[in-house]
C-alpha cells in the first residue's frame, strides 16, 4: 500500500521504488536472550525467522540501499549471545547493496559488533525530502528543519482489535504530521513482540504531541488495511 508518493509499506518495512531504499526498523535482535534470563520459557526462533523474512525482502525488492532505523540489539549493557548474529545479517545484506546503520536507545553497546564489519554508526540519514532517524529524541538541526517528511521507529505502533469476544493485536503503520511536516512511524521487524496498543497505552515518542489522535493507521495483517484515523478508532 502507498502512504505516500512513490513510498510503499511492504510488510513490516518501508520501500521506495524511486531510489530503491528499503527501510526496516526495530530488530530488537537478543529479546529471546533476554526474556529467557528472566524465567521465560520460550523457544529460540527469532533469529532464523527474522533472517528468512529479510532474505524475501532483499529478493523480491532488489533494494539499492537497506536504512536499519535503530534499536537493532535489545539489551542495554551488554551484548548477549544472540545479538552478535547481527553479523550474519550484516553480512546477508551486503550480498545485495549497500547499507546504513542508525542508532536506537537500545544501541549504546553496539559498536564491538559494527567494528567486526568496519561498519559506521549515524544519528540520521537524510535523502530528498526525506528525514529517516530512531525516534527516540527530536534532532535539532538543519536537515531536520529542512526536510519535509521525518520517519521514525521506537514506538512499536500498534492496535488491539476485538472480534467477538478475542482479542488480537496487530502491528501497525501511523501516518499524521509533527509541526509542518509529514511524519511516519514503523512497527517493530520483530516478529516476537507486537508493540505498543496506541489505541490505550501511553507512547513512547517526544514527536507525538496533541494531535496523536489524527494519526491514520495502516495495520499490517496478511494485507495492509487502512483503518483511518485513531480517534474514529477508539469512537467505533
Amino acid at each position: 500500500m502507498e502512504l505516500l508518493s512513490g513510498l510503499q509499506i511492504i510488510d513490516l518495512s518501508l520501500f521506495f521504488f524511486n531510489s530503491k531504499t528499503l527501510i526496516i526498523s526495530d530488530l530488537q535482535l537478543g529479546y529471546e536472550d533476554y526474556l529467557i534470563k528472566k524465567g521465560v520459557l520460550i523457544l529460540k526462533f527469532q533469529f532464523d525467522d527474522l533472517y528468512k523474512k529479510f532474505e524475501g525482502l532483499l529478493e523480491f525488492l532488489k533494494p539499492k540501499l537497506v536504512v536499519l532505523n535503530g534499536d537493532l540489539k535489545h539489551e542495554f549493557g551488554t551484548i548477549n549471545k544472540t545479538e552478535w548474529k547481527l553479523l550474519k545479517l550484516f553480512d546477508l545484506i551486503k550480498k545485495y547493496c549497500d547499507f546504513v546503520v542508525i542508532k536506537g536507545n537500545h544501541d549504546s553497546i553496539i559498536k564491538p559488533i559494527l567494528k567486526k564489519r568496519g561498519i559506521k554508526l549515524v544519528d540520521e540519514y537524510v535523502f530528498e525530502e526525506y528525514y529517516v532517524c530512531h525516534g527516540h529524541v527530536i534532532p535539532n538541526n538543519r536537515k531536520f528543519n529542512d526536510s519535509k517528511t521525518i520517519i521514525i521507529g521506537h514506538e512499536h505502533p500498534a492496535i488491539s482489535l476485538r472480534d467477538e469476544g478475542r482479542v488480537e493485536k496487530f502491528k501497525c503503520f501511523l501516518k499524521g504530521s509533527y509541526e509542518d511536516k509529514d511524519l511516519i512511524v514503523m512497527p517493530s521487524f520483530n516478529v516476537l513482540t507486537k508493540g505498543t496498543d496506541v489505541l490505550t497505552q501511553k507512547t513512547l515518542s517526544p514527536f507525538f504531541d496533541l494531535n496523536f489522535k489524527e494519526f491514520e493507521v495502516y495495520v499490517v495483517s496478511e494485507k495492509i488495511k487502512y483503518f483511518g484515523k485513531i480517534k474514529d478508532i477508539i469512537n467505533r
